[in-house]
Parts: C-alpha cells; structure tokens; sequence
C-alpha cells in the first residue's frame, strides 16, 4: 500500500493572475488615497516605480495598472519556479512514514 501523494507544485497561471490583480488592486487604492488625502500622497513612489506613470490622467493610470498587472508576472515567472523547484526537491528521497 503506497502512502505517498505526488504534489504538483504552485500553479503559475493562478499565481501570477492573483499577484497580478493584488498589485493592480493596491495601485488602484493608493490613487484613490491620494486623491482623497493629497497631504500624504504617494504618487511620487509610483512616479519612480512605473515608467511613464504621471500624476494624473485616464492614459497615465491605464499605464500604471498595465504595468503593476506587468509586475506581478514579474514576481510571478521568476518565484513560482524556484519555489517549486526548492519544495519539490526537498521531497525527493523522502519516503512516507507510518
């Protein structure tokens, strides 16, 4: 009787899709914080992270959520498979016990 599950691994579609709308998502509010609180405004950070981002125009922020969405594959295509290949090798050799 084997006990062991063979584990696929993080999915690199889901987890860059996700990382992708949380950053799009965190953009979205902190242009809203901005504009609701101007005193502590944060678009200078995102002036220096997002090339061409502007403070403000309807092209400017376009731009802004293509390029946070753009990040978060970033983040994605280059810590899924490292992730997957520390934890999937960690289980190789590695037999069931009971």
């Amino acid at each position: 009787m084997t006990c062991c599950h063979h584990r696929q691994g993080l999915s690199l579609l889901g987890v860059g899709h996700a990382t992708s709308l949380m950053l799009t998502i965190s953009f979205t509010l902190c242009v809203v914080f901005d504009l609701l609180f101007p005193d502590h405004a944060m678009y200078e950070t995102w002036q220096k992270l997002l090339p061409g981002f502007e403070w403000l125009s309807w092209k400017s922020f376009l731009l802004g959520l293509i390029e946070a969405y753009g990040y978060g594959w970033y983040f994605a295509l280059i810590w899924v498979p490292i992730y997957n290949f520390v934890t999937l090798r960690g289980k190789q050799g590695k037999h069931c016990g009971g």
